[in-house]
């Protein structure tokens, strides 16, 4: 994808309008020839367009004509680090700013802001910046909040985590952000085999906090375990974890087997083959894989050196690895790029693909009810793509964000 993004018109508010000859994406169905309202940054209604009289729409109202291209909502992306030369631990008005905008450009409509393993004072700092971010008016994609990506991982699936910040659970530490920032932290992921995990797993399921598994040597047995305690969810599925075995199932195994584990995927096709991915596909079937990029600052940037986590990251031909040790460091993956990869690698039908990339991460989050769907009632965030699923429009709270694009 390239974009010229410092060259970005904002609407100053959400627009009423009517969306026509549009190839709409709901959870029930697709609607081959709909039309959508928008009203004060939310959808109206959702309709078949033989049922709407089209000339007696208010000639206040703007028509927009979808040409027969798909409508879908917008995408939510759960585990991000960055983009666009930004890193969320590197925290700052600016640098939030330019991360949301660079994925606004890519279909994500919401997203949390991931960390890394690194020191305390370093994840202070974060999460009081996300959380002073999100008081303001957030014009490009929407900050839900924080994702703690460690510390409380296993040194033996480092990935490209830094092994001199790794320690172990701590709850006091979460009981600390929780109480001065409620809300903020969303999502943690830990290794549930490391003394002390199952406890801070089950203070996170009472607080409503996506309790994860990830960078982990967990056995299957520890994975079933963490399960009973609370535990929902599986960071980057296959990467970082203790591989399938026949005599051991190991994570990947938990992960595979126990429909009550969501599992994000990168669907880059370097992180994952499309054969995995498929299969994935075919155990997920209670709405539970979701699309993720694990994005870097080198994302939209192009080949060149970089740093993730404190680590030196090498990035060819589009693939980011540890300069020091070749270990795969987080993506250069937009989600616009993920849902094609599932479409023409894997597979998968838009409307599926739009349910990975969409409605279960609403659904894990907890915020379905507000988006990840295109229903009457729920938010504006609306994505027009074009038969070859290339974006041509995108609203956020019904604000029309436009990208000049090449």
């Amino acid at each position: 994808m390239s974009e010229h993004l410092n060259q970005v018109r904002e609407a100053s508010s959400p627009e009423d309008f009517v969306l026509v000859n549009a190839k709409i994406v709901t959870e029930q169905n697709v609607i081959e020839q709909g039309v959508i309202r928008v009203s004060q940054g939310s959808i109206a209604s959702v309709e078949e367009q033989s049922h709407v009289d089209l000339a007696r729409i208010s000639s206040n109202t703007r028509l927009i004509d979808a040409d027969g291209g798909w409508v879908l909502p917008g995408f939510i992306d759960v585990h991000v680090h960055g983009g666009n030369g930004a890193d969320f631990m590197e925290a700052n008005p600016e640098t939030l700013r330019t991360i949301t905008r660079f994925h606004a450009a890519g279909g994500t409509t919401s997203m949390l802001a991931t960390t890394m393993t690194a020191p305390r004072p370093d994840l202070d700092h974060v999460i009081a910046e996300v959380s002073d971010f999100m008081k303001g008016p957030m014009p490009y994609t929407q900050l839900l909040g924080v994702h703690l990506e460690g510390p409380f991982l296993s040194p033996k699936w480092l990935g490209a985590q830094n092994p001199a910040n790794i320690v172990p659970p701590n709850i006091g530490w979460l009981e600390d952000w929780h109480a001065r920032y409620p809300g903020i932290v969303r999502q943690l992921t830990l290794a549930p085999e490391r003394e002390g995990a199952l406890e801070l797993i089950a203070w996170l399921r009472d607080r409503g906090i996506v309790a994860a598994c990830g960078h982990t040597d967990a056995t299957y047995a520890e994975i079933e375990a963490a399960v009973a305690a609370g535990l929902t969810h599986a960071v980057h599925s296959y990467n970082a974890m203790k591989p399938l075995h026949h005599r051991e199932p190991g994570t990947v195994g938990a992960v595979l087997t126990d429909a009550r584990i969501e599992a994000e995927v990168i669907a880059d096709g370097h992180h994952v083959h499309p054969a995995a991915i498929r299969l994935l596909t075919q155990v997920k079937q209670q709405r539970n894989l979701l699309l993720i990029t694990d994005a870097m600052a080198a994302a939209g940037l192009g080949d060149g050196a970089y740093e993730l986590g404190g680590l030196a990251v090498t990035v060819k031909a589009g693939v980011a690895r540890l300069t020091d040790g070749g270990n795969l460091a987080g993506s250069t993956l937009t989600m616009i790029d993920a849902l094609r990869f599932m479409v023409r690698e894997v597979g998968v039908s838009v409307a599926e693909a739009s349910r990975y990339a969409s409605g279960n991460p609403a659904k894990s989050l907890g915020i379905a009810d507000r988006v990840g769907s295109i229903a009457a009632g729920k938010q504006a965030d609306l994505l027009l793509l074009s038969r070859d699923l290339e974006i041509r429009r995108q609203w956020i709270r019904g604000n029309e964000i436009v990208f000049i694009r090449q």
